[in-house]
């Protein structure tokens, strides 16, 4: 079935650091698109930050809510959706959603995500429990990258400017009919 341009989702998925919540805000509204970002879906449900829920009632409850969360996405259409990779592999929810756009994971090299953590984490970075928790949720949310469709577009050498760039023109071939054509 062919679906037109406002009937399909961009969802954004991966990790290169923080602040990637605002570079999906930012692809929306230069589509002019609505904005979900999953996490905030969560936050508001649970009534606090997804690692506090997760600490304080666990996985079981998590995977509760975020199944939840997820079935309500599904829903969407003509929006940019930002989700983690953990949230689609917990919830088994990536190839249904799929089904309803492009997916486009951002990653960056390994070198660089140490770097950003250092920034991110400042003192905390050199605990290794600390580090190993940040590089363990890294290799959690980069797994996303083994589902068949998943397109991972390499961030590492673009600034903000040029991946929002990099997302819209990924967007406006898929939209077009195009096959998607990621560089590498």
């Amino acid at each position: 079935m062919q679906f037109s341009y406002p009937d399909r989702n961009l969802i954004l998925t991966g990790y290169t650091g923080p602040g990637q919540p605002l570079i999906g805000q930012q692809v929306a509204d230069r589509l002019k698109m609505r904005y979900v970002n999953v996490d905030t879906l969560l936050e508001s449900r649970g009534d606090m930050d997804v690692e506090d829920m997760q600490a304080r009632f666990g996985e079981t409850r998590l995977k509760m809510l975020e199944a939840d969360v997820m079935q309500d996405v599904m829903l969407y259409r003509g929006a940019v959706i930002r989700v983690s990779g953990q949230t689609l592999l917990r919830t088994e929810t990536a190839p249904r959603l799929l089904e309803t756009g492009v997916m486009v994971c951002l990653v960056v090299t390994l070198d660089m995500v140490l770097r950003r953590l250092h920034l991110s984490l400042g003192g905390r970075y050199h605990n290794p429990s600390e580090r190993s928790l940040a590089i363990g949720h890294l290799k959690r949310e980069w797994a996303v990258r083994k589902v068949e469709g998943v397109h991972e577009l390499d961030t590492t050498s673009l600034n903000e400017v040029e991946t929002i760039s990099s997302v819209v023109a990924i967007w406006e071939q898929f939209a077009s009919g195009l096959p998607v054509n990621v560089p590498k």
